[in-house]
């Protein structure tokens, strides 16, 4: 019986949702956990809980964060600072280098709205960035899944979610179910190459994803 487990790299590790992805991740019995983190002393954090990390920034060389991972979550963020610089270029580049090292899957976090981020009003930048990655992703010719949450919150996760290609109007989702999507969604054949949309909701999400 073979009970090797599948490494998982997380972009944006010590973020709120990223550090809940861990967990999912190292609860899920699957998946191994890699956090990625920017600086040195984020390490400890994830040692003290035999977490592997490897030192890394989106701007710069990715083919050490890759290495022996078979599938990748983006989940980072520059919170509104560098929309650009991160949450394009950085989805981008770590694009690139998965692709390079044969990664198995890419699950993007993404956001409502990064169809038409024209109409985003002040989050236009920001939605504008997530849609250019989320493009470039599906260009890429790597197995992927984008996964468009409306407002994240920090309630407790439910387990269930409402999902769809296009949901109407907008909502909210805790950052737990968004984790738990984005984990599901690692799994072999599960949405393989499809963009969605998920808010809060009443359908568990194993069955729903």
């Amino acid at each position: 019986m073979n009970n090797v487990k599948s490494k998982v790299l997380v972009a944006g590790a010590n973020g709120t949702t990223g550090r809940i992805i861990i967990d999912v991740l190292k609860q899920s019995g699957t998946y191994e956990p890699v956090a990625m983190i920017r600086k040195e002393e984020q390490k400890e954090r994830f040692e003290n809980e035999n977490i592997e990390t490897v030192l890394a920034d989106l701007t710069g060389n990715l083919s050490q964060a890759v290495t022996g991972v078979k599938k990748v979550i983006f989940a980072a963020g520059s919170g509104g600072k560098k929309v650009v610089e991160v949450d394009q270029e950085g989805a981008k580049h770590l694009t690139d280098a998965a692709k390079e090292a044969g990664v198995e899957k890419f699950i993007m976090l993404s956001s409502m709205g990064a169809d038409n981020p024209a109409q985003g009003g002040e989050l236009e930048d920001y939605l504008e960035a997530k849609h250019k990655a989320d493009e470039y992703l599906r260009a890429s010719n790597l197995n992927y899944v984008i996964v468009r949450p409306g407002s994240l919150t920090n309630e407790d996760g439910t387990g269930k979610i409402k999902l769809g290609e296009k949901l109407d109007g907008d909502g909210n989702i805790s950052r737990t179910d968004v984790a738990k999507t984005l984990v599901a969604a690692l799994d072999e054949g599960v949405r393989t190459n499809q963009t969605f949309e998920i808010l809060k909701g009443d359908v568990p999400i194993r069955e729903v994803v």
